[in-house]
């Protein structure tokens, strides 16, 4: 069953994660799922495939309301980032997803319709949580040919999707990065082959790099906090990526 901790809380403001299934198949990579909630709504951010739905449905009710939810975000295409897309939407039907664009026309064959999404530009957009203003990033061919990231500039968090993740170890569960030099180990031939451009990792370095961030929250594995922040993005920046082999 997956976990629901919460890595931030100012009033009515705050993120949860919901992370680590030790009960989900070997089949399956483990994913994480974030919570942005303000003032009573919340923006459920990659909620995960269709095989997950349960355990990530059961961990966000012990904390939060999922009738509270203002709508889904999803950073790219990919089946366990969305694939549980149907099984939301049978909850609420009217629950919009936020994703690029350029995967408005090809999400839906995970389900909903036309109505279901609000399309990003390639250039970002501000996304309005019950007043509270989040920034969806460029991150284009990060590994996604339309990919976004999401900064939330009062919590200083920047949601990362696969930029930062990692493929720990089973009997690794901690929240956060703990000794940034043993867990870049487990980061470096991922982004090596996930990463398809050293152009568009250039960019986003040096666009994230004038962000005020505090906390750096990937899709896979553990969440980069305080001095690591800068430790992974300078790591990243020197990284050569786009390769199968060397």
């Amino acid at each position: 069953m997956k976990a629901t901790q919460c890595f931030f809380q100012d009033g009515e403001h705050k993120w949860l994660a919901i992370v680590r299934d030790p009960e989900r198949p070997d089949a399956l990579i483990d994913t994480n799922e974030y919570l942005v909630a303000y003032n009573g709504a919340g923006l459920l951010l990659d909620p995960g495939g269709a095989e997950v739905f349960p355990a990530v449905f059961s961990a966000l009710s012990a904390e939060f309301d999922p009738a509270a939810l203002a709508g889904l975000f999803a950073s790219h295409q990919d089946p366990d980032i969305i694939s549980s897309l149907a099984l939301w939407l049978e909850f609420n039907p009217k629950l919009p997803c936020y994703v690029s664009w350029l995967w408005a026309s090809f999400i839906p064959h995970f389900g909903g319709s036309a109505e279901s999404f609000v399309s990003i530009p390639d250039e970002g957009m501000e996304i309005n949580l019950n007043g509270l203003p989040l920034q969806a990033v460029p991150a284009h061919y990060l590994h996604s040919s339309g990919n976004f990231h999401l900064y939330d500039a009062r919590a200083r968090v920047l949601f990362s999707g696969d930029v930062g993740a990692a493929l720990l170890p089973s009997k690794t569960d901690g929240l956060f990065v703990e000794n940034f030099d043993a867990h870049i180990r487990h980061a470096e031939a991922f982004h090596r082959r996930w990463m398809g451009s050293n152009e568009a990792k250039r960019a986003w370095c040096e666009r994230v790099s004038r962000l005020s961030i505090d906390m750096l929250c990937p899709q896979h594995g553990a969440i980069y906090q305080g001095p690591d922040v800068e430790r992974f993005i300078n790591w990243f920046d020197g990284l050569r990526v786009g390769v199968a082999v060397g």
